[in-house]
């Protein structure tokens, strides 16, 4: 896998959008969403229409989204003057946290305090596979599902641009396992809502051409 490709070699590429959906009533209230559902804010809506209107001038050829609310409603707001069919999968979700799920974050965090500490000064793959817990997913197996998909749509649609509607963990770790981020894996919260990621890709090679929405934490490289 590369994130990195000369222009000269991308004629067959696919142009994926990365969209990261609004802010919920959750994300407000700092609960533990996952893949449990959570409508979206008003703020939320508000940043899923400033999402269409950067992205008003892109030909989009199809719409992806996670098929959790928050990401689906984001999808449909972009889709407006569109009117494209969303295609939705489960592949695209957040990752489940299990049981945190519904609960204020710092129950998670005060739960794990000993793996979350553990876990703090890893970088790249072993930070990736990291377990915090046996029923909550690992950064490498949501950035698996995602990259699956990914690999789907880009070999189904050489040429084209297509949006993908997910969530920030999942965008997060996306760049983390490519190779974007230069070794330092970013911490919660470090991709905002609305943001986006624009990469080529034939499903083995990705190369990112634009960023819009990573928050850097202090001493980011």
């Amino acid at each position: 896998m590369k994130s990195k490709l000369s222009q000269s070699d991308n004629k067959n590429y696919c142009k994926v959008y990365l969209l990261r959906h609004g802010e919920t009533e959750w994300n407000i209230k700092d609960i533990t969403q996952g893949q449990s559902e959570s409508l979206l804010a008003e703020v939320g809506i508000k940043q899923a229409e400033e999402a269409a209107e950067k992205l008003k001038k892109v030909d989009f050829h199809a719409i992806f989204s996670s098929d959790l609310y928050r990401a689906l409603k984001t999808a449909e707001i972009v889709n407006s003057d569109r009117k494209l069919s969303i295609q939705t999968s489960p592949l695209l979700r957040e990752r489940s946290y299990g049981i945190f799920e519904g609960q204020h974050a710092s129950v998670f965090k005060n739960t794990l305090k000993d793996k979350l500490k553990e876990r703090a000064p890893l970088q790249g793959n072993e930070y990736l596979s990291f377990e915090l817990a046996p029923f909550i997913e690992t950064d490498e197996r949501v950035v698996g599902r995602l990259i699956q998909k990914i690999q789907e749509i880009t070999t189904t649609h050489p040429n084209k641009t297509v949006l993908v509607v997910t969530h920030g963990g999942c965008i997060k770790n996306f760049l983390v396992k490519i190779g974007y981020t230069g070794g330092k894996s970013l911490p919660e919260g470090s991709f905002k809502h609305g943001g986006y990621v624009k990469l080529q890709s034939d499903g083995v090679n990705f190369i990112v051409e634009e960023a819009e929405g990573i928050i850097k934490p202090e001493n980011y490289r």
